[in-house]
């Protein structure tokens, strides 16, 4: 079953990211008839610094929508823009806070896809904290939003199991299907109105999920292996997780792992010694063995360990923090 093809809801998107691009295509698919697209200005990229736009802009300008890119969501002449869409409902996917004279326009409300069993991992990076937490299973939210982040009342709400190799990309993948269906099982219980929002209610540990930077996608080294394992996994593809490689002669650069393997074996080398034997490049743990199977070193592209031994040499004793 799909929105009512007779009286189609006038819908007003706003996102950026790829993740936002599979959600609006879903809705495209159930309903060609949107009002537009809202998503961030154009942005410098590339050695050449042109203006290019989001995804979601990409996308939309490829289908024929109108989109608008406010440089101020509170721009009056935004706000006006806004009311003359007339829009029955809105969409928020990976997009910034609104303010209310925004998110209060919408006849039927403004309503959010989170990347999470709300209310854990509010914030803005609910799939990598999720791996990097160990957890087995997460899911999309869609809920009313309101003047918090994340806070409001949930509308619908899907889980997934996760299995023990699952990346950030991969997990995003899954998550934007599953999400882009649930925006839509969203729209067409507002328009029947036989959705009952519910309020969240905090459990008594609530975790956040922190925007990404350089400062929190260190490698924990001081942690046990098997989080290492899954901080990494939670980084990889993007950002990567980080780690300061040391030379016995003082030369420091960064490296980055994107898959590591762990075993739990007793070794007399000390904590975060770099090794390398069989074509394995080996960080030593309390616990035993970090294996650095996919990394990337400073100017060189992401490689699996066996083809970066081919042509590189790591100095003798050199180590890790």
């Amino acid at each position: 079953m799909g929105i009512d093809p007779v009286v189609k809801p006038r819908i007003l998107f706003f996102g950026t990211p790829d993740f936002a691009v599979c959600c609006l295509q879903e809705l495209l698919a159930h309903d060609d008839s949107g009002v537009g697209v809202v998503t961030r200005p154009d942005r410098p990229a590339g050695r050449g610094k042109k203006l290019k736009g989001s995804a979601v802009k990409e996308f939309a300008i490829s289908k024929g929508l109108n989109v608008l890119q406010p440089t101020n969501l509170k721009a009056e002449s935004f706000i006006q823009a806004l009311k003359a869409l007339d829009a029955d409902v809105a969409v928020v996917v990976a997009f910034r806070m609104l303010p209310k004279a925004v998110w209060s326009l919408p006849k039927w409300g403004t309503f959010n896809l989170h990347a999470s069993l709300l209310p854990q991992y509010r914030g803005a990076a609910p799939i990598n904290w999720a791996l990097v937490n160990g957890e087995t299973e997460s899911g999309v939210t869609t809920f009313f939003i309101d003047e918090k982040i994340d806070t409001g009342a949930i509308l619908l709400q899907e889980k997934i199991q996760l299995n023990a190799n699952e990346t950030a990309g991969s997990l995003h993948d899954r998550l934007a299907i599953l999400g882009s269906r649930l925006i839509v099982e969203t729209i067409i219980g507002l328009q029947k109105g036989n959705l009952t929002p519910q309020a969240q209610e905090n459990p008594p540990k609530l975790l956040a999920a922190p925007k990404l930077s350089k400062e929190n996608t260190r490698i924990p080294w001081h942690k046990p292996l098997l989080a290492i394992q899954n901080f990494v996994r939670g980084m990889n593809p993007y950002p990567g997780a980080w780690c300061i490689l040391s030379t016995e002669d003082g030369e420091k650069s960064v490296m980055k792992l994107f898959e590591v393997e762990i075993s739990y074996t007793e070794h007399s080398y000390p904590n975060g010694s770099l090794v390398v034997e069989d074509k394995k490049i080996r960080i030593a743990h309390p616990q035993g063995w970090v294996d650095c199977t996919l990394l990337q070193l400073p100017n060189k592209r992401r490689m699996k360990a066996s083809d970066l031994l081919n042509g590189y040499r790591f100095h003798k004793k050199s180590h890790i923090n």
